[in-house]
């Protein structure tokens, strides 16, 4: 047996790679990522169209709205993910990774070669300026993660540590790995959180070569990218130059892609995925759709009550409002009977506590709240409503009018109205797409008959995201997408503190004990059976506030492509990947 001094050095070497749980799946000298051809031609043009505009090129601060991918593409962070893993991070811009077995600190190296896109090297103190600046004037979520961090210092010049002063979060290495790193001799702390149109300085692959604001924006590829043969970025990275094209409106937007004036979509409306795709590039074999089966837990879309709203702060009232969505109408007359849905926001995973019993470890966890967590939630027993499908099921109205009846509303005549006061219930849901319209409108129908006014309201997308930012709606649609490892991120989606940072994303404003100290225990779980433990008692106190109404499942991404685009034939569990696309050889845009 090693001394003890021993061990704790053995636990603590230096490392290619970091994984949540357990060992990476790739050994030290993997020469590329499982999902990328590493012989992809380079060349051509990648066009992206997004709905909606921009006004700045900095995604790192709350104020305006900024062209995401400034992230990866330009800049870079000091690991990159394993897209084939829960959550394991390999070497970028630091060619290794140190941390002891309680994860009390970590130790970044970084690799001697690394560049920013003007020439100058990335040093420690890139690192150190980035942690500070992103703590002090980032996005809620980097300020709340950056401050866990007790003392950082620089050894030597590419070297930098983080202690954790104790701190019980495991993750906290990885989310290090993540951070994005600015160079300190190019931007100035003191208008980092101002707006701008002038592209940052980065190390990634791509740099900002125009822009028009609000409309687009394109990336040029570096041709003196450091990091071009790095094992993670091999098969990357392959365009010559990717744009950005914004459009303000969706069915303009969908227009322009059948006119071949952008080369993908990710299409999220049923409707228009089996009925919208009968023109001719589509039947010529010109365009492509794919159906890609990811391995994550199931994105999910929900009708999300706000419960800074004095009219919803009642749960008895979210639940009847639960009840009265008729998912069998909605699903058969607009979506073909293709989706399925579940209660919970980890479906279709081994996350999900939906119709598993809590074992015992979950019970352990949730011991101090149990008198908050219904039985059948506990139990494994709990089902959302399953109507009749006619769009008028009485028993779901019965038992929705009696749970209102329980939190003082009275149906007086054909208006539900408070007890106390005589007032009428009344609410608006925000929307921004047609499907969301189409969804709210057959939603209001059904809360009709329950004697509530819900009006629909539809807005551009640039309106709805700073309303939803700002949470100024009294209920809207929202979907959080969802890995096989959560983590610190979940505090930003329903912790009691992000309740009351606009930027957050916890728009149902849920401020709740146990959902509390259940991130807080997976943040600390060791081992993958009690990480699994404590995500699904994190589920169970979600699913006892009944904070948002669960619309439908997605189960499947619908990727469409002209055909001089091209992908690899693996997919990575997390689905597509549009930086490891191509141009087609010899392919002529239209």
């Amino acid at each position: 047996m090693l001394p003890v001094a021993l061990a704790d050095k053995a636990e603590a070497a230096e490392s290619y790679a970091i994984a949540m749980h357990g060992a990476p799946a790739l050994p030290a000298d993997f020469a590329r990522m499982p999902y990328a051809r590493p012989d992809a031609p380079k060349g051509g043009r990648l066009v992206w169209g997004m709905l909606g505009t921009f006004d700045s090129l900095n995604p790192f601060i709350v104020r305006g709205l900024a062209v995401q991918q400034i992230r990866g593409y330009v800049v870079e962070s000091l690991m990159s993910r394993g897209n084939d893993e829960a959550f394991t991070l390999y070497g970028l811009l630091a060619r290794s990774v140190e941390t002891d077995d309680a994860r009390s600190y970590v130790t970044f190296r970084l690799d001697p070669r690394a560049r920013f896109s003007d020439g100058k090297p990335v040093t420690a103190e890139d690192v150190l300026f980035s942690w500070a600046l992103l703590r002090d004037r980032g996005r809620p979520n980097h300020r709340q993660y950056y401050a866990k961090v007790a003392r950082a210092e620089a050894p030597d010049p590419l070297t930098v540590r983080f202690d954790f002063g104790g701190a019980s979060d495991r993750e906290l290495p990885l989310i290090l790995g993540l951070m994005p790193v600015l160079p300190k001799h190019a931007v100035d702390p003191e208008t980092f959180e101002e707006t701008t149109m002038t592209g940052p300085v980065g190390s990634g692959p791509y740099r900002v070569s125009a822009v028009r604001p609000g409309a687009s924006v394109s990336l040029t590829r570096n041709p003196d990218y450091w990091g071009r043969d790095l094992p993670v970025n091999r098969g990357l990275w392959n365009f010559d130059e990717v744009r950005i094209d914004y459009y303000r409106e969706s069915n303009g937007q969908f227009e322009a892609f059948k006119r071949g004036l952008y080369d993908f979509r990710n299409e999220t409306e049923p409707l228009r995925w089996h009925e919208g795709y009968d023109f001719p590039a589509a039947r010529s074999g010109d365009l492509i759709r794919d159906i890609i089966k990811p391995g994550m837990p199931q994105p999910s879309e929900y009708l999300v009550f706000n419960t800074r709203r004095p009219l919803f702060s009642d749960v008895r009232v979210r639940r009847a409002l639960t009840l009265l969505f008729d998912f069998e109408w909605i699903n058969r007359n607009y979506f073909f009977g293709l989706y399925t849905r579940a209660g919970g926001f980890f479906a279709g995973s081994e996350l999900s506590a939906y119709g598993r019993a809590a074992d015992d470890r979950e019970r352990a966890l949730l011991k101090p709240y149990l008198a908050e967590i219904p039985r059948d939630i506990l139990d494994g027993s709990f089902r959302l409503p399953v109507s009749d499908g006619s769009g008028r099921d009485r028993a779901a109205l019965r038992a929705a009018l009696a749970l209102l009846s329980e939190a003082g509303y009275d149906l007086e005549g054909n208006v539900l109205r408070r007890r106390a006061t005589k007032t009428p219930f009344t609410f608006e849901i925000l929307v921004t797409t047609r499907d969301q319209e189409r969804i709210a409108l057959a939603y209001t129908r059904d809360l009709k008959r329950a004697g509530i006014d819900a009006s629909v309201r539809a807005v551009d997308p640039v309106q709805f995201d700073q309303r939803r930012l700002g949470y100024e709606f009294d209920m809207i649609q929202n979907r959080w997408d969802q890995s096989l490892s959560p983590g610190n991120e979940q505090s930003f989606y329903w912790g009691s503190q992000a309740a009351d940072i606009p930027g957050t994303r916890n728009y149902m404003g849920a401020r709740d004990p146990a959902i509390d100290a259940m991130i807080a225990a997976l943040l600390e779980a060791r081992e993958r059976p009690e990480f699994v433990s404590a995500v699904r008692a994190l589920d169970r106190a979600l699913m006892s506030g009944f904070y948002a109404i669960p619309v439908f499942n997605v189960a499947e991404q619908w990727i469409a492509r002209w055909n001089r685009i091209e992908r690899p034939a693996t997919i990575a569990l997390t689905g597509y990947l549009p930086e490891t696309w191509w141009f087609k050889p010899d392919a002529q845009r239209k």
